[in-house]
């Protein structure tokens, strides 16, 4: 029996929620958007209950590389904006497009699962203020994010100082007077560690891998946005590219720094020049990673020691999806294996958005995933060609759009693909399913 709405729910007002939900309303699908939070944002507005903000969080990418193409930042917006600037730009995203109609604020959605096969529907159960609710959806729509549930490690040992995730920082005061050591050196452990920096005892910076550098601006321009309109092939684009970063980031093993045992772009690099501006002053050590901790004295992997009064966590998140069962979304080792990140292979009625890193995607090609899922629901209802083309491609089996990148085997590179071959197959798609009639 086939659900008896076309309805879907949408689960998250982040930005990979408002850019569905802005989609949706486009199309004319009918949706129920659903939110923990009182407002739009997610974890960009710092007061949001799943946060992970901190005061000085900025972007690291730029915002021309960033914003929606059909709603671009303010001129006087900072070229790398402010967590603060970036909640304000969502909001205001959401007022132009008249998306906060759609949402229930401060409903936490604590189960989803589905009445019976394919196209039968499913059933969302949720918390707010008033009790707890249900109700069936024709589909659903997941774009809760992916950097709430910390990936908080187990040290060896024990530790009698301070342990927190870098989920729990929020501002600098909280490093006053501490010996602080910051484990991980990703985009936020490196951010963190400067703020520590200036505000702690002391700060040291445990690196389990090397990480390749990259500066901010080059030439008073924002680096990203330098690549020209020429694409190079990663054969050429990779040699070329290292050769730049040597000029003008030079060598992070000169300050203590490990070297990389990957190739450029086989993970995510880290945007940052005060990191390695402190490590070459002296400010910041470099350690090596954890092998014991007494008390508050840790001892590193190359037999150095030394004692803190807090330990900092910048290990990361893992994907959370508590409210579905995990076979639910073709869950395969670190992240459900699903078509082009969004679409799962047999069913047609349960979507993930914004489960996608790759360098330079920026919030446009988060758009055009949700463009391309909502394209598709709306071509399974007219029953198009295009769209039982691509119900037949996703059955069939398919590998992640990596481009041949052999991203390293971690947990949050399992949903990381290659810009280019993602989003020429997304926008390919685009084209086809909006070739039939679809406005």
């Amino acid at each position: 029996m086939k659900s008896q709405t076309e309805k879907y729910a949408l689960i998250g007002a982040g930005p990979m929620g408002l850019a569905t939900a802005k989609v949706l309303a486009e199309q004319g699908i009918a949706f129920q958007g659903f939110d923990l939070h009182s407002d739009v944002g997610g974890l960009w507005d710092i007061e949001a209950p799943k946060s992970t903000m901190y005061e000085s969080a900025h972007l690291i990418s730029s915002k021309t590389m960033t914003e929606f193409a059909d709603f671009p930042m303010d001129e006087d917006v900072a070229e790398y904006p402010s967590h603060r600037e970036m909640a304000r730009y969502f909001r205001d995203f959401a007022d132009h497009f008249d998306l906060r109609r759609h949402y229930r604020f401060g409903a936490e959605v604590t189960e989803i699962t589905p009445v019976g096969a394919d196209g039968d529907g499913w059933r969302v159960a949720w918390r707010d203020a008033d009790g707890a609710h249900e109700e069936t959806f024709a589909g659903v729509m997941i774009a809760n994010g992916t950097l709430s549930e910390p990936n908080m490690p187990d040290f060896p040992g024990q530790f009698e100082g301070e342990l927190i995730h870098a989920s729990q920082y929020r501002h600098p005061e909280q490093f006053a007077g501490k010996r602080v050591l910051v484990v991980g050196a990703g985009n936020s452990g490196c951010d963190i560690a400067v703020d520590a920096v200036h505000h702690g005892q002391s700060c040291d910076l445990s690196m389990r891998r090397g990480y390749y550098f990259v500066p901010k601006y080059v030439f008073g321009k924002p680096a990203d946005t330098m690549g020209g309109a020429i694409k190079l092939p990663m054969w050429l684009k990779r040699p070329i590219d290292s050769l730049i970063l040597r000029w003008f980031v030079g060598d992070p093993q000169k300050y203590g720094f490990p070297k990389p045992d990957y190739k450029l772009y086989e993970s995510h690099p880290v945007v940052n020049s005060l990191v390695l501006y402190h490590a070459g002053h002296g400010d910041l050590t470099i350690q090596s990673d954890i092998k014991d901790i007494q008390g508050k004295t840790v001892t590193f992997t190359d037999g150095r020691s030394a004692d803190y009064d807090m330990i900092l966590a910048a290990t990361g998140y893992k994907l959370h999806y508590p409210f579905i069962a995990p076979d639910l979304l073709n869950w395969q080792g670190s992240a459900p294996h699903l078509y082009l990140n969004a679409m799962h292979p047999t069913r047609d009625d349960i979507f993930v958005l914004g489960m996608i890193e790759a360098t330079g995607l920026g919030w446009q090609g988060r758009h055009e995933q949700a463009e391309m899922v909502v394209r598709y629901v709306k071509g399974l209802r007219a029953n198009t060609a295009s769209a039982r083309t691509l119900k037949a491609e996703k059955a069939k089996g398919f590998e992640r759009a990596t481009g041949g990148m052999q991203y390293l085997d971690l947990a949050r590179m399992a949903y990381y693909v290659d810009k280019a071959t993602y989003r020429g197959a997304v926008t390919g798609w685009i084209k086809k399913l909006a070739g039939e009639g679809t406005p």
